[in-house]
């Protein structure tokens, strides 16, 4: 069956840091892919998630320090190829990992992911994924097992494999996502990653080395125990996908369960945090 989304556009002024506020309390409000543009984003929604007081509670909307405005359309999922050929650009991290489309020029960098999104979030150009693009290249992967959990397009996944993981469960709520993660998957050609489609749920009787999370702060404040139930003595747990703001609120609930908080990353005033168990 052929998913409908909804396309909102905002156009914000100022659009720092206005544009990044509103794209984390639109990932809150269950938006799932977002277009960073000059004066403003283009965001996503899936028609099923969507309701008329969707922006409601969007409190930047009533802020009167912006001046937003804001128009919506509904797409076919296929709409979106166009959209994103037209925005993506190669990203480089730290000169280290590029990724880029299939159609962009190979780059000279010791890894090369090559992504086509699609309505998946995580090309590496979001503030969350690059810092947990960043938080792969500086630790070690080498031997470990791994989960990504709100995989999006694997990029995170197939970056782990690239670094040296021996096994990687890619798992996303969303079956467009889980579609697209294997395409991306084989196109990367990786094999110890397998592609699941669901939630925390699945992570009943499983063990990790590494636990990577990149999903919004509800979500993860609601299954920080499945992972500190599911990390191995000494693992590590990666979280992003939440406002420099929320660490308090998310150091506090991974204390409950022993997990000790070692460093986090910030771009943009989103932030990635590192914990071990």
């Amino acid at each position: 069956m052929e998913q409908i989304y909804l396309e909102y556009t905002f156009k914000v002024t100022p659009a720092i840091p206005g544009t990044e506020i509103l794209i984390a309390e639109l990932g809150y409000a269950g938006f799932e892919s977002f277009v960073e543009q000059e004066q403003g984003v283009i965001a996503y929604i899936q028609k099923q998630d969507w309701n008329p007081e969707i922006l409601k509670d969007i409190v930047i909307l009533k802020n009167p320090d912006f001046k937003i405005s804001n128009s919506f359309t509904e797409i076919k999922q296929q709409n979106w190829n166009q959209e994103w050929e037209r925005n993506f650009r190669p990203i480089v991290v730290d000169e280290i990992c590029t990724v880029r489309a299939p159609f962009h020029e190979v780059p000279n960098t010791k890894y090369d992911i090559i992504i086509e999104p699609k309505m998946s979030f995580g090309t590496g150009h979001h503030e969350t994924t690059h810092m947990m693009i960043q938080f792969i290249l500086k630790n070690d992967f080498k031997g470990k097992t791994v989960l990504d959990m709100g995989s999006g397009t694997g990029v995170l996944a197939i970056l782990a494999e690239k670094q040296g993981a021996v096994s990687v469960d890619a798992i996303d709520v969303d079956n467009w996502c889980y579609l697209n993660a294997l395409e991306n998957v084989e196109r990367n050609e990786c094999h110890n990653i397998e592609v699941f489609e669901g939630d925390a749920s699945l992570l009943s009787g499983k063990r990790y080395d590494v636990i990577i999370a990149n999903i919004n702060r509800n979500i993860l404040l609601e299954d920080i125990p499945v992972y500190a139930n599911c990390l191995n003595e000494q693992g590590m747990l990666y979280l992003s996908g939440f406002y420099k703001d929320d660490i308090p609120k998310i150091q506090e609930r991974c204390e409950e369960f022993s997990l000790k908080f070692i460093e986090n990353l910030e771009k943009n005033l989103w932030v990635a945090v590192k914990f071990i168990n």
